[in-house]
């Protein structure tokens, strides 16, 4: 049977050029190298500078991804930002970079779903491309966590850094197999009792602030590992695939540790996984598509290998996604 399956034409990223090391924290906050390394995996993250809001970092992304495709910015017809850390609260960041993109059709919007919202998008735009309400989408994870960032709070301010990745997808024919190259499998949840476990402490409609980010750490990784282990074994069991068929397993860089528990309990080789949360840091929605393009660029994510992405973030929420490459 011939489907339509959104594939993967471009991928592009973008960094900051400030590096802070954990060093330079240790400087700031009660904190060391030894103590961040050993809970976390971090060792450094990009921050942006002053002239590189959101919309910024993601729009050099999206001209990354754009390039490595080989097609003109006029050929796509949906905008998907997600990002947790918008230029304004409205209008969305999508539509400011949509505008500097010279595009002027389609539709521009953003989705805000944390560190989850990368997955949350993608899911979003597949949908759009395998039902014909577009033909070609610009899908983007793009923050500057830092300007939310409580610099005292050493539990919090030495997780986070800024970037932005993005992906260029295409609807294309498939056989309905999966053989097919493109998205092959969404699922997202949330469940928003947990709120108070990982937010931001202000807004427009309730402070009238902007607010710093909060966390309980621990409950946090608690949630997370069960959470992205339940959201793949339902990946799984629909396509009757195990740890072992995975070629690359791309989660949210959040923590070493999450990672590697995760990894675990889904029976995927250590080998078989992208980490760039030792030079990243968390950068929220822009973590995994930083981490695809970086694999993509380097060879080692080839055309035609099964990939598997999957993130959690607060509300809570959390996804999958397993594409052909």
């Amino acid at each position: 049977m011939s489907i339509l399956r959104s594939q993967v034409i471009g991928c592009g990223s973008y960094l900051p050029a400030r590096i802070v090391t954990n060093a330079e924290l240790a400087a700031r906050v009660d904190t060391s190298d030894e103590w961040i390394v050993q809970r976390t995996g971090i060792r450094q993250r990009h921050i942006a500078a002053d002239d590189e809001p959101t919309s910024v970092v993601g729009l050099k992304a999206a001209q990354d991804a754009i390039a490595d495709a080989g097609i003109d910015a006029s050929e796509i017809d949906l905008i998907i930002v997600a990002t947790a850390t918008p230029d304004h609260t409205f209008p969305a960041t999508a539509t400011q970079i949509q505008a500097a993109l010279g595009i002027t059709g389609g539709a521009a919007f953003d989705v805000q779903a944390v560190c989850s919202g990368f997955v949350f998008a993608l899911a979003t735009a597949d949908k759009f491309l395998v039902t014909g309400g577009a033909k070609t989408a610009l899908v983007i994870g793009a923050e500057t966590f830092s300007r939310i960032l409580d610099w005292e709070d050493r539990a919090t301010c030495v997780l986070f850094g800024d970037g932005a990745g993005a992906l260029v997808l295409r609807a294309v024919p498939g056989e309905g197999t999966l053989q097919d190259r493109g998205v092959l499998t969404t699922h997202i949840r949330s469940d928003g009792r947990y709120k108070d476990k990982l937010y931001v402490d202000g807004g427009a409609g309730s402070t009238k602030t902007v607010g710093f980010l909060r966390m309980e750490g621990k409950e946090v990784f608690r949630h997370a590992v069960n959470n992205l282990a339940e959201t793949v074994r339902h990946t799984f069991a629909e396509t009757g695939l195990s740890g072992a068929d995975i070629d690359w397993f791309v989660p949210h860089q959040a923590n070493r540790r999450i990672i590697d528990a995760t990894a675990d309990k889904l029976g995927i080789s250590h080998d078989h996984v992208v980490l760039t949360v030792d030079r990243h840091g968390n950068t929220s929605a822009a973590s995994i598509p930083l981490a695809l393009a970086e694999a993509h660029k380097d060879g080692r994510i080839k055309p035609g290998q099964l990939v598997l992405v999957e993130a959690m973030g607060g509300g809570f929420t959390w996804g999958s996604a397993l594409i052909r490459w």
